[in-house]
């Protein structure tokens, strides 16, 4: 019999039509879910993910390099430049690019040429991992570049960046500090005024497509950072390092240190550490030769600080310049203590100016004991001892000055001849320059101006206080002048021909694991010139000399000083001070004829009537401006040296003294005017 028809209501039909529906709703439901999960998968990637997923495509196809900002220049009062950046080309990879790490490495280090096996081992660490990018080497030397580009490898780039460079080297290397591979300033001026000199950093922008090969780039370059004008000399600066380095080498020396310095503005012209380094390559100096001495070593500075002991007897009328003082036997017992003048000697009876001539070491505790222990400590904080002296030097050491309740008989005695109290070489020509300029504890500096968007920003000196009156200055210039002239005096050997020079010699037992060693000794000179009329000031500090002169400041320091002081003299042009050469008068010249010069009329005397003081004495200009006190010192025939900016508050020749003709009268200025009627010696 033949089987039924699909369609003719048998029930066979029924089935396979139940069969297809239900198959049909299956694939159905299962689509319906399968659109509501990618529709799910979409909104979460596409709402919820949508800015990680933005972000993390982005850091794939493009990537941000940071451009350091270029440094301003550093530059000495010439404009002559000290340090600059110039730019360098830096080696990088794209890890992820590079197929053998190993290979690649090898090609790398070949035309480097100076890998060590830690640094080949590091960059096949640093290109083995999946990373956008990595450095090679940091601003590498034009040859090393040129060699890494002929390999042209994949994955292996370059960018510019601005490389920290000393043209002359070692030159003022401990002033001017140096700077790391991030164009940071780490140590030195560099450091200290990192945030002017750094400027703005720049960006790189690259683009890369999917397999992060670079198709776009965009730059935004970085700005200049501000320049510094120093107060430092390059010239002076040279021969500062150039005459202390051969000091130590003669003296056989562990190092040493020369500043020069302008004791009216305290501009200090150069600055001098010996052993010293090349901040162009830093990393291969020790630790040690980067030190700046002149304002981080601490030493007991010996007879030189005398000068703060003689200070204080002669300002609280204590002794006079002639008081007598017995240094029989040589000796002086303080408790169990015995202290002995140098070489044994015995002076016998000296007066307060022999006793710095001569630098009796009996004769200053004999006038430390007449001042005492609280108006020494006065004098002692007075010249800046015990606390940084310039903002200049973050790294400056404050010194080691003991509180007077501190101070036993035996303290007062070590004090007064320079022991038990620690100074920097800074601290101590910062001292002695008071008193070359009329008794005016001046700031030393070494930033002389900044320029920024085309202006010249000027830093002016500042006067922190008096120490001494004038003439209290005046009589000390005049007993420390007998230190190098007088035949006795300790410091014959700093001596220049036509000029006087008040200094002071020290020489100071080092302390060597708790007590004063016999072999190992700081010598020391600081002085200035000429004496009354000073130039500079000029400290000279040798550590630890065992050379042919010994260990004297007088036979060791005051011939580098002496060295160093002649060609600054020179270079500045100071004339002679002792028997100069008579001054060229020239005519003055106006519209109407004048006769021939064989028979021009004689020229008005130099010395004339003054209108506010008696005839023949020198006018109180104190409370004028700059511009009115040369005009009536002009007129009286004096020449005027000034230093500050503003009103007189202080001159020397003081008011009233007699007057010379051809003299130099030296005024102090400062933006608030003193009163004529008030005495100018204590601001």
């Amino acid at each position: 019999m033949a089987a039924p028809l699909i369609g003719t209501g048998a029930p066979g039909s029924k089935v396979w039509r139940a069969t297809l529906r239900g198959r049909i709703a299956a694939v159905a439901a299962f689509l319906a879910l399968w659109v509501t999960a990618i529709e799910a998968r979409l909104v979460y990637l596409q709402v919820v993910r949508h800015a990680d997923l933005a972000a993390r495509a982005e850091k794939q196809h493009m990537r941000t390099i940071d451009a350091p900002g270029v440094r301003g220049d550093i530059v000495d009062r010439r404009g002559r430049v000290l340090a600059t950046s110039v730019d360098a080309d830096t080696i990088y990879a794209v890890p992820s690019e590079i197929v053998d790490a190993r290979g690649a490495v090898a090609q790398l280090c070949a035309a480097l040429g100076d890998c060590t096996d830690k640094d080949r081992q590091l960059l096949v660490d640093r290109l083995g991992q999946q990373k956008a990018f990595a450095y090679v080497r940091r601003q590498v030397a034009p040859d090393q570049a040129r060699r890494v580009a002929a390999l042209n490898l994949d994955g292996v780039g370059f960018i510019k960046e601005s490389r920290r460079f000393y043209p002359n080297k070692e030159l003022a290397a401990h002033l001017l500090g140096y700077v790391g591979i991030d164009n940071s300033g780490l140590s030195g001026l560099e450091y200290t005024y990192d945030p002017q000199i750094r400027g703005r950093k720049g960006t790189i922008l690259i683009q890369t497509d999917a397999r992060r090969h670079a198709f776009s780039r965009f730059e935004r370059p970085p700005t200049s950072g501000a320049t510094v004008e120093l107060t430092v000399d390059e010239y002076l600066q040279h021969i500062a390092e150039r005459e202390l380095h051969v000091g130590v080498v003669e003296n056989r020396a562990a190092g040493g240190t020369a500043v020069i310095m302008n004791p009216h503005t305290g501009e200090i012209l150069a600055m001098a550490n010996e052993p010293t380094f090349n901040p162009n390559a830093y990393r291969e100096s020790d630790e040690d030769d980067r030190r700046n001495r002149a304002v981080q070593d601490l030493y007991e500075p010996g007879s030189t600080f005398k000068v703060v002991t003689v200070s204080a007897a002669l300002e609280e009328k204590v002794m006079s310049p002639t008081s007598l003082i017995n240094t029989s036997p040589g000796r002086v017992q303080i408790g169990s203590r015995v202290v002995r003048e140098n070489a044994g000697h015995n002076y016998g009876v000296l007066s307060l100016g022999q006793v710095i001539v001569m630098s009796s070491n009996v004769g200053a505790i004999k006038i430390g004991f007449k001042v005492g222990t609280e108006r020494l400590s006065r004098y002692v904080n007075l010249f800046g001892f015990g606390r940084p002296v310039s903002p200049d030097f973050p790294g400056e050491s404050a010194g080691i000055v003991w509180s007077p309740e501190k101070w036993t008989e035996s303290a007062l005695a070590s004090v007064s001849m320079g022991y038990q109290v620690g100074v920097t070489p800074l601290q101590m020509i910062a001292a002695v320059s008071s008193v070359a300029n009329g008794g005016v504890l001046v700031e030393p500096r070494v930033i002389r101006a900044v320029y920024r968007d085309g202006r010249r920003y000027a830093v002016r000196p500042k006067a922190l206080r008096r120490t001494i009156s004038p003439d209290t200055a005046a009589a000390l210039t005049s007993i420390m002048e007998g230190v190098v002239s007088d035949k006795h005096g300790t410091a014959r050997a700093a001596r220049i021909d036509g000029y006087t020079i008040a200094g002071k010699t020290g020489t100071a037992a080092k302390l060597v694991n708790g007590h004063y060693s016999h072999s190992e000794y700081n010598a020391s000179f600081v002085g200035f010139v000429p004496s009354r009329d000073p130039a500079v000031a000029i400290v000279v500090v040798i550590d630890a000399p065992h050379g042919p002169n010994r260990y004297f400041g007088g036979t060791v320091s005051a011939p580098i000083f002496k060295r160093i002081a002649e060609p600054t003299l020179q270079y500045l042009g100071v004339p002679p001070s002792v028997s100069p050469a008579p001054p060229v008068l020239v005519a003055s010249r106006d519209d109407s004829p004048t006769a021939p010069a064989s028979v021009a009329e004689d020229p008005p005397p130099l010395v004339s009537l003054v209108a506010d003081g008696p005839a023949g004495t020198v006018p109180d200009l104190r409370g004028l401006s700059a511009r009115e006190a040369i005009r009536k010192l002009v007129k009286i025939g004096m020449n005027a040296r000034a230093s500050g900016d503003g009103f007189v508050v202080s001159q020397d020749p003081a008011p009233g003294s007699p007057l010379g003709a051809g003299g130099t009268c030296r005024l102090l200025l400062d933006r608030a005017p003193a009163r004529r009627a008030q005495s100018a010696e204590h601001p």
